[in-house]
């Protein structure tokens, strides 16, 4: 019985070892499979902001061009942002530094795109009567609000036929509004808070208009939602007073 009884304990033992080691196995595994979050910045989890108005009621861009513009250059421009990211937090750390290069710019492109297009959309919907804060600011630097529509539009005019952005940018060291030429999403004047944007690529006017800028230019001016620039203008002013 003595004998039965020890052996019937190293039998035991030695199940309950090889148990505890295959748990231990198991643990291991599983640690292996389930690698830690990603942090934010390779994520890749931007979501595409819906237009924030109705796209049947401004007047001269019609909703054709309107749900286009942004289902497929916005919306692709969100897509591409993530899949950049995603795949930076995807390299290995000793990746070249042209592979690396190329993928930071791109990341840039699509973010500004992202960006200027959100900023674009939500400054549509109004009845394009400047007024407020914007205004003020406007008069101040131009003179006049006539002289600043008048740099306005031809410095929109000078990107017709090519791809760019016009920007009116609240300067935080001046706290004064300046219109601004970029030729791309990668260009923008540093330490400027973009406060009214227009988007002059092509793609924003060639469904309603064709190749005409112009005709585009005073459809936008018609619907400019002057209460969002307002709204801009008294948060970067906010801002500036906190630094």
């Amino acid at each position: 019985m003595v004998d039965i009884t020890r052996r019937q304990l190293i039998e035991s033992a030695a199940w309950v070892g090889a148990g505890a080691f295959a748990t231990s196995l198991g643990g291991r595994a599983m640690a292996e499979e389930a690698p830690a979050p990603r942090p934010p910045a390779f994520r890749g989890e931007h979501a595409v902001v819906p237009l924030p108005f109705d796209p049947t009621k401004l007047k001269g861009l019609s909703e054709k061009l309107l749900v286009s513009h942004h289902d497929n250059n916005y919306a692709g421009a969100v897509k591409r942002l993530n899949g950049i990211q995603q795949q930076l937090g995807s390299l290995p750390a000793d990746a070249p530094p042209y592979q690396y290069g190329s993928l930071k710019r791109e990341e840039l492109i699509a973010s500004n795109s992202k960006h200027l297009h959100e900023l674009y959309f939500a400054n549509l919907g109004g009845n394009g009567r400047a007024d407020g804060a914007a205004a003020s600011l406007l008069q101040a630097e131009y003179g006049s609000l006539g002289a600043w529509e008048q740099d306005f539009r031809q410095t929109v005019l000078s990107l017709g036929g090519g791809s760019g952005w016009v920007i009116v940018a609240y300067d935080r060291a001046s706290g004064s509004l300046h219109n601004w030429w970029s030729w791309d999403h990668s260009n923008q004047v540093a330490g400027g808070e973009p406060v009214l944007v227009l988007d002059v690529y092509e793609h924003a006017y060639a469904i309603d208009y064709g190749a005409a800028t112009k005709a585009y230019l005073d459809a936008f001016m018609t619907n400019v939602q002057w209460d969002e620039v307002n709204r801009r203008v008294e948060a970067a002013r906010g801002r500036k007073a906190q630094a």
